[in-house]
């Protein structure tokens, strides 16, 4: 049985949108894309490159899905691309159909939460989400997440769609592990209590 693992870039105020680059999620007028990226380091990135050879495949919602697209494949200047490219995806829409223009990837039925449900059982190694704020929080409602590994920024956005949403249970994380970058972003690990 595999487990799912979120692993989002959130900044302290909790926002986790559009970590990545100016005009990567403008919803609701957010105008701070790319907040993230002055905090990259060789800590940062030994992290993540630890992690995602250990992860299995990836799970995505539709709009990550295709941003990571529009992005990852054509990039060679980095060691994740390739990671990317040759890792299982799933990807849950309703809109999108197969088959996906992204190698290794597989639409998940409409009924996004059964089918990930389904994947646990199913798969051995982990399922990493990556973004995917709007499946996550359904993830998170049906309590599917086993672990949140957090990269919390040094700064306070103010506004932008955050990771857990206002109405959710109160709800105990356990520390497992936790790490601090030379910039200050503290990677923590989390799993529920």
């Amino acid at each position: 049985m595999s487990r799912i693992v979120a692993v989002e870039s959130l900044s302290l105020d909790g926002v986790m949108q559009a970590p990545g680059r100016a005009g990567e999620d403008t919803r609701g007028g957010f105008a701070h894309g790319g907040w993230a990226a002055p905090f990259k380091d060789a800590v940062m990135g030994s992290a993540m490159m630890q992690g995602m050879a250990q992860a299995g495949p990836l799970l995505f919602g539709r709009r990550t899905y295709e941003d990571f697209f529009s992005v990852w494949p054509h990039r060679t200047d980095n060691p994740y691309t390739a990671v990317l490219n040759n890792s299982q995806k799933y990807v849950a829409s309703t809109t999108l159909a197969e088959p996906l223009p992204w190698q290794n990837s597989t639409l998940l039925d409409r009924d996004a939460v059964g089918a990930v449900g389904r994947l646990k059982q199913q798969l051995a190694k982990d399922i990493v989400v990556l973004g995917s704020g709007v499946l996550l929080d359904s993830l998170i409602r049906h309590n599917l997440v086993d672990e949140y590994v957090l990269l919390i920024h040094p700064l306070v956005l103010g506004r932008g769609r955050r990771l857990f949403a206002d109405d959710l249970d109160r709800t105990a994380l356990r520390l497992v592990n936790s790490v601090t970058t030379t910039t200050g972003v503290v990677i923590a690990t989390y799993q529920p209590s």
